[in-house]
């Protein structure tokens, strides 16, 4: 697989996203199958394995941990506090002390003595930026991790990190139907040369193509409370799909790797994360770094799905509050 640099690490142009072995979605893989998607992972060549304490209250963590233990060596690991599931709620807590007991309990977790990549999950408005960034250098120094990371922050609130530590990457979703980063924290990265890792790069399976009814999703499926995937938003972002498979068609590739090289053509300095249950939808994505776009392909993409087009907010308005995240201004 091509690579791509994110702050000291060269890694799989494409990574590995655990989130969806543990949890969000549904169905999940049992414990069996999940280790088997981690291990195929590393064999089809993605480098840059994703997790954070929030994925299955640790469990994420823990299988990761204990299914490659043996090959530590063989992928960057990345991972996130600040961010923690209590009493089956998100709980944001970006204190110094929280953040240095999260990072504790991770290695734990992950059995291994430093995390590459620790980001923080999500800003905690009570507490300054300055104050939570400066105990993950803490980390830094002490060898707990070696580069820090941030996950949907503004540009505003990146470039206030930086000056009190070097951020290798900015963790934000990015897709197709997803293009706050557009806005400006894209931007930023490339001038402060931060590395920019794009989460669900599939819109959450939609481009898959795989979602034909939100009915058809379990109750706890997080799915089940974005507004995209609801009523006559659904029914109206469905109606993108017919079109997208066409492209996909006459570009030679199936839907899934048209998502992942549309993100992937939008610059260097970007490595989506998709993540998956199953092992044959793990080998479609990673065969899509071989798909490349020529420019009116990309312009029909970008005709077809973007903000004017896509119906409905990614997030409820309870969720977004935890978001520190540029608005999409009216589509030009």
């Amino acid at each position: 697989m091509r690579t791509r640099r994110i702050g000291p690490f060269e890694v799989s142009a494409i990574g590995f996203g655990a989130m969806s072995l543990s949890h969000a979605y549904r169905p999940r893989p049992d414990a069996a199958t999940g280790a088997a998607i981690l291990r195929r992972a590393l064999e089809l060549g993605h480098t840059l394995i994703d997790t954070a304490a929030l994925y299955g209250g640790g469990a994420n963590e823990s299988l990761i941990g204990q299914t490659l233990a043996g090959q530590r060596a063989a992928f960057v690991l990345a991972s996130k506090g600040g961010m923690s599931l209590q009493d089956g709620k998100r709980v944001v807590d970006g204190r110094p002390e929280v953040i240095r007991a999260n990072c504790d309990e991770s290695l734990t977790r992950l059995g291994t003595d430093v995390i590459d990549l620790y980001y923080l999950h999500r800003w905690d408005r009570r507490v300054p930026i300055e104050e939570t960034v400066g105990a993950m250098a803490e980390l830094v120094a002490a060898g707990k991790v070696r580069a820090l990371g941030l996950s949907e922050v503004s540009a505003a609130t990146l470039r206030r990190a930086h000056a009190v530590h070097p951020i290798a990457a900015v963790q934000s979703e990015y897709s197709l139907w997803t293009r706050n980063p557009e806005v400006a924290v894209l931007a930023a990265c490339r001038e402060l040369g931060v590395g920019f890792v794009a989460f669900s790069p599939l819109a959450r399976g939609f481009l898959a193509g795989r979602i034909q009814d939100p009915a058809d999703l379990a109750s706890d499926d997080i799915r089940q409370a974005m507004p995209r995937f609801q009523g006559a938003a659904f029914r109206q972002n469905l109606q993108l799909l017919p079109v997208f498979r066409e492209i996909a068609a006459d570009v030679g590739c199936t839907p899934a790797q048209l998502a992942l090289a549309w993100v992937l053509a939008q610059g260097d300095q970007i490595v989506p994360i998709p993540g998956t249950g199953r092992l044959d939808h793990l080998a479609e994505n990673a065969a899509a770094g071989d798909v490349t776009l020529d420019a009116a392909t990309l312009r029909d993409l970008a005709t077809l799905i973007n903000p004017a087009t896509v119906e409905g907010p990614r997030y409820n308005a309870a969720t977004q509050a935890d978001i520190d995240t540029e608005e999409l201004p009216a589509w030009a």
